[in-house]
C-alpha cells in the first residue's frame, strides 16, 4: 500500500490551485486570551461547497485517466464530499453519481441536486451505501472516488496544511477533526513531512471514537452505530488512513458533546463565522485540555460550514 507524501500534496495543490479557494487563516485575540495559546484557524468553511472536501474531490477528478473521464465518478456520502464530487466533476465536464442516505441533512441533500448530480438515496448503513454504489458501477461503468479511502483524495485533503503552514511558519501544534481519516492523513503527512518537530493532534467525538481506539490499541477498530452531533465525523478510518495516522499523528483527544456545542457557539460569536460541528471539534478539544495547548502557536483546521440552520444546537 503506497503511502501519501509530502511531495503528493505539493503536486496535488499545483494541479488543483486553478479550481480551489484559497482560504483565510484567521485568529482571535479573545479567543487566544480565553485559552492562554495563539490559535490560527485555516477557514475551510469558506471554500466552495463550504467544506475542504473540494480540495481532495477535485485533485482525484483532475488525476482520473482520460479513458475513465468519459464514464463519470460516483460515491457514497452524507453531505460534505457528495457536493464537492458533484461540484468537481461539474466544472471539468465529468458526470458524478451520488449515493446518499435517505437520512442526510436536508441543505446536503440539496447542494449537490444544485450542483447537478444524479442521486440515488439509500438506507442509512455502511452496508446500503456500499452496495448502492456497487450496483451504479456496474450499470455505468463509473468509478469511485471514496470519501476519505483514496491516495488523490488524501493528497488534495492535504493542500490545506500546506497553505496554513506557507502562512504560518512557526506552528507547534497543528490540530484536525477525524472522521473517516482523509483530512487527517493528509494534514499529518504535510506537517510531518514539512516539520517532525510540529506536533499533529487529532479531534474526535467521545461519542465516536473509534479512531481513539484504534490509535491507542494499534488494531483498526470500525466504529457501531456512532451519535454525535458532528454529522461529518461519523464514519471510521480505512486501512490506507490508519496507516497514514498511525505513522504521522502524536495523539488523538476525543471531545464531549457539550464541548462541542459550546465551542461551535464560540466561533459563531467571538470570529463571526459559521462552522458546522465536525469543525468546533478541535476548538473543543484545545477547551479540554488547555494545560497541554497553554502557550503554544496552534493551527486549526476547521473543516467546513455546512449547518441547517432550522436545527442549531444553540
Amino acid at each position: 500500500m503506497k503511502l501519501p507524501a509530502l511531495s503528493d500534496v505539493r503536486s496535488a495543490h499545483d494541479r488543483i490551485k486553478p479550481f480551489v479557494h484559497r482560504t483565510p487563516v484567521m485568529s482571535s485575540q479573545q479567543l487566544n486570551k480565553i485559552f492562554d495559546c495563539e490559535l490560527f484557524f485555516k477557514c475551510e468553511n469558506f471554500q466552495k461547497v463550504g467544506a475542504f472536501k473540494f480540495r481532495g474531490a477535485t485533485n482525484a477528478v483532475l488525476s482520473l485517466p482520460e479513458k475513465d473521464r468519459n464514464n463519470g465518478v460516483v460515491t457514497h456520502s452524507s453531505g460534505n464530499h457528495a457536493a464537492a464530487l458533484s461540484l468537481a466533476a461539474g466544472m471539468n465536464g465529468v458526470k458524478a453519481f451520488i449515493v446518499m442516505p435517505e437520512t442526510a441533512p436536508a441543505v446536503k441533500k440539496n447542494a449537490v441536486a444544485g450542483y447537478g448530480a444524479e442521486i440515488t438515496f439509500c438506507r442509512p448503513t455502511l452496508k446500503s451505501r456500499e452496495d448502492t454504489t456497487r450496483e451504479i458501477m456496474e450499470k455505468t461503468g463509473a468509478t469511485l472516488i471514496h470519501p476519505y479511502d483514496n491516495f488523490n483524495v488524501i493528497c488534495g485533503q492535504g493542500t490545506a496544511a500546506l497553505e496554513l503552514l506557507q502562512e504560518k511558519r512557526d506552528l507547534d501544534i497543528v490540530v484536525a477533526p477525524i472522521g473517516g481519516g482523509g483530512l487527517m492523513s493528509g494534514t499529518a503527512t504535510t506537517v510531518k513531512g514539512s516539520s517532525e518537530k510540529i506536533l499533529v493532534i487529532g479531534a474526535e467525538p467521545l461519542n465516536a471514537n473509534d479512531a481513539f481506539i484504534s490509535f491507542t490499541t494499534g488494531r483498526l477498530t470500525p466504529s457501531v452505530n456512532p451519535v454525535t452531533i458532528a454529522d461529518g465525523l461519523l464514519t471510521s478510518l480505512s486501512e490506507l488512513t490508519f496507516s497514514v495516522i498511525r505513522r504521522n499523528v502524536d495523539a488523538i483527544f476525543t471531545v464531549s458533546e457539550e464541548s462541542i456545542i459550546s465551542s461551535m457557539k464560540l466561533v459563531w460569536e467571538r470570529m463571526k463565522i459559521i462552522i458546522e460541528p465536525s469543525s468546533a471539534t478541535v476548538l473543543a478539544a484545545v477547551a479540554e485540555n488547555q494545560a497541554f495547548f497553554r502557550g503554544k502557536k496552534i493551527g486549526l483546521i476547521l473543516s467546513g460550514g455546512n449547518v441547517d440552520l432550522r436545527k442549531l444546537p444553540f
